[in-house]
């Protein structure tokens, strides 16, 4: 009898688990049991206690049933809270003030209310997510190089707001022979061919599921352009142009004031702000980055600085990748003596973290 007690038991914990597991039944007839992750209307993450995560296409969906309340994004923006259900090809939600029902196929997005609150309430040192890249050359022999690379970027992005932070340095120098020179003279001279270091962040807060506002500062120090510092404080408005799990694109616009600091001279600077941002997913292992500002001057026509950044990250593994970074910077109006242009070519190692 008690063999048959512990065997009745049992079937009623896996019943009771089975019933307050999320289901979720496919059009082909398949039926599959756990806790539904999230969802962005093409594609739903559900956590199974044998398979892991598992993703499901949207369209392939015939109904859901959740066990715990989900925050549900609905086809006119809004959003509902509760417990799901779908019928006649409409998902139902429970909520505290009634029932909302939305077409299943327009749904935008869904995910465990628990999450959902954690992602708004979240501190400041949550959810950061990010890598940093190290690249490092070296020669000896007729010629003498050294070159050493280094960048850090890091986001931490909520359904409300996203943080980013970056900062990156280059050195460079050669050793090379003085032709024709005879000792006690040098017989060599060292000469710095690369000395940058830069940084800054972005924060921006979503007006809408498209709109959103920015400030951003940025710091860059160029030893062979003579720039001491430059500070970059701007502010205004962007729009998310793409938005899919593979390609995303930011438009931004606004105004900055910018402070100058070379060897010669100092200037402060009123300036537009007008940018792109662009990611995308080269297959499965590479990610592109690519950046593009130009900043007009407002106190005189036709001055200008416009930069450049291209990068590509190619997964090895979990944490480690190798990158690959292109930039451009331009001044139009540089001190007497100095290029326009600097032109920044790294790759490295990449060590990503929180993905």
């Amino acid at each position: 009898m008690r063999l048959v007690r512990m065997f009745v038991t049992f079937t009623l914990l896996c019943s009771s688990y089975g019933a307050l597991a999320d289901q979720v039944s496919l059009k082909n007839g398949d039926r599959v049991s756990g806790t539904v992750t999230k969802s962005d209307g093409k594609t739903l993450v559900l956590h199974t206690a044998d398979a892991g995560d598992i993703t499901i296409n949207w369209p392939a969906i015939q109904s859901i049933k959740s066990d715990k309340p989900l925050h549900v994004e609905l086809p006119d923006g809004k959003t509902a809270v509760g417990v799901v259900t779908t019928s006649d090809d409409q998902l139902r939600v429970s909520t505290s003030s009634g029932q909302v029902a939305a077409p299943l196929s327009g749904v935008k997005g869904l995910m465990q209310e628990a999450d959902y609150e954690k992602t708004i309430h979240a501190s400041l040192l949550q959810d950061w997510k990010g890598g940093a890249n190290a690249g490092f050359s070296l020669t000896r022999g007729n010629s003498e190089t050294s070159n050493l690379a280094l960048s850090f970027l890091a986001t931490r992005q909520t359904v409300r707001d996203k943080l980013g932070l970056y900062a990156n340095s280059v050195f460079a120098r050669s050793t090379a022979a003085i032709p024709g020179a005879v000792p006690p003279a040098p017989l060599t001279a060292t000469t710095t061919t690369a000395n940058t270091a830069g940084g800054g962040f972005r924060y921006d807060r979503n007006l809408d599921s498209r709109l959103f506002a920015f400030v951003a500062a940025d710091f860059f120090a160029d030893a062979l352009q003579s720039l001491n510092l430059r500070s970059v404080f701007s502010g205004g408005l962007g729009y998310h142009a793409i938005q899919k799990d593979n390609t995303t694109l930011d438009l931004l616009g606004g105004l900055n004031y910018t402070h100058e600091s070379y060897d010669t001279l100092s200037r402060n600077l009123a300036a537009l702000t007008l940018g792109e941002e662009l990611m995308h997913k080269l297959g499965k292992s590479t990610i592109l980055n690519q950046r593009l500002y130009l900043f007009p001057d407002l106190n005189s026509a036709g001055d200008f600085r416009g930069t450049f950044d291209l990068a590509t990250v190619t997964k090895i593994n979990k944490r480690f990748g190798w990158q690959n970074s292109f930039s451009d910077i331009y001044v139009s109006n540089p001190p007497t003596g100095k290029r326009q242009n600097d032109v920044i070519l790294t790759t490295g190692l990449n060590v990503s973290f929180g993905q």
